[in-house]
């Protein structure tokens, strides 16, 4: 019987000539990820009796959600990773306004195809746009593989998820990944590994793979995998430099299920209160009225999605009462961003651009929502609190195309 993605995958990283799922085995990272939790996991690594990283190439870390640092608790957290770095001498840091951990860590070179991503964070599953296996584990995990290396891993069984046919105008890989969560649900892949296949994969970009990849979290997903292709090759070509050997999967491979979609048909989707899975085609809403539009995060705050959104609101305003909050994924995005015009674009139309960072996703710093209020936002989850407030408040998520049209009309929609 052949082997699936992840089992070479993982069989790779723990030094196994081969793995079944199923299986637990220790595995070790290529790199392990992780941001402003990371004075935590320092904590616990100290109180486990550690002294030294195990090896600190392969340990990033980026501070990303506290950006700027909101009160001097927060200082002081970002102070303590700061002091932890220099005293480990962590080869891969990246302090405030260099931009989100899973866009920074690919930008610099840091994924691989064929390896394995740990990361302390639920979104982790965004490195699988490179053909790697990026998997989410929890702090105290985090801390042992500091110390050790390594880490036990069951391997999942896959399902093979194939995408055909071609995306109307209009409609982007946000509104397919927020389809398919909707057909799958919350829980449907839970601790699964998923596979992409299909004509429609072929075409995507590294950004659109790296959407899917990233919200796939949000249906369970342990990892979300695209084959390696040219277009994987040539956007690592600028950044990686050392040689890697990609991995794929064997066609006798077996999987726990084969869904297969033609999305031909797909109109602009949208993700209700307050349950991701909870998703709508946005025509069916009715007109529902907004306070403030997200535009940014790690799953759509890249080049591309700042290029639509500004394209949608060049020349005009957006609607009064209305907030668009705009968080570039990384420096290298605001910058090139800038040199292209896009910003400058958004900003003409009433735009507030944030220094590169999670911002209100996760509700603790910028950004947050007043009672009562609602948002569409191109981010990953639209839980009760999420963006900060729990008292009455409605979260929307949709492609940034959506959030962009929505802002200038006041109310959800994808008509310009």
């Amino acid at each position: 019987m052949g082997k699936t993605l992840i089992e070479k995958i993982i069989a790779r990283a723990s030094g196994k000539g081969e793995v079944k799922a199923g299986e637990i085995v220790f595995a070790s990272p290529y790199r392990i990820l992780s941001h402003d939790n990371s004075a935590a996991i320092s904590k616990i690594f100290k109180e486990m009796g550690a002294e030294r990283v195990w090896d600190p190439e392969r340990i990033f870390i980026a501070l990303d959600h506290a950006v700027p640092p909101s009160d001097e608790k927060k200082a002081l957290n970002h102070k303590l990773i700061r002091e932890f770095v220099r005293a480990q001498g962590i080869k891969h840091f990246y302090d405030c306004g260099v931009g989100i951990c899973h866009q920074v860590l690919p930008e610099y070179g840091h994924v691989i195809p064929g390896s394995l991503i740990l990361g302390s964070d639920s979104h982790t599953t965004t490195h699988g746009a490179f053909a790697a296996a990026g998997i989410a584990i929890g702090r105290t995990e985090t801390a042992s593989v500091w110390a050790l290396g390594k880490t036990w891993l069951k391997v999942p069984q896959t399902i093979k998820i194939i995408l055909k046919g071609k995306l109307k105008k209009g409609v982007y890989a946000k509104d397919v990944i927020l389809y398919l969560i909707g057909q799958i649900g919350a829980d449907g892949a839970n601790y699964k590994s998923v596979e992409f296949a299909g004509e429609m994969v072929e075409g995507m970009s590294v950004s659109e793979r790296m959407t899917i990849s990233n919200l796939s979290a949000e249906m369970g997903a342990k990892a979300a995998i695209f084959p390696f292709d040219e277009t994987t090759r040539k956007w690592l070509e600028p950044r990686v430099q050392q040689p890697y050997e990609p991995l794929y999967a064997d066609e006798d491979a077996f999987y726990e299920k084969i869904l297969e979609y033609n999305l031909s048909d797909l109109e602009p989707q949208v993700a209700c209160p307050h349950k991701v899975d909870n998703v709508h085609a946005l025509k069916e809403l009715g007109k529902v009225k907004i306070d403030v539009a997200l535009l940014g995060t790690c799953t759509n705050g890249r080049l591309d999605d700042l290029k639509i959104a500004s394209e949608i609101v060049a020349g005009k305003k957006i609607a009064p009462g209305v907030r668009l909050l705009v968080y570039p994924a990384s420096q290298e995005v605001l910058k090139e961003a800038l040199k292209l015009g896009y910003i400058e674009k958004l900003v003409e139309a009433g735009a507030e651009i944030a220094i590169p960072s999670c911002g209100p996703c996760l509700g603790a710093y910028g950004g947050v929502l007043a009672p009562g209020e609602k948002c569409i936002s191109s981010a990953n989850r639209n839980f009760k609190g999420r963006m900060g407030c729990k008292e009455d408040t409605e979260i929307y998520l949709a492609s940034p195309a959506t959030v962009a049209a929505s802002a200038l009309a006041g109310f959800i929609t994808a008509e310009v």
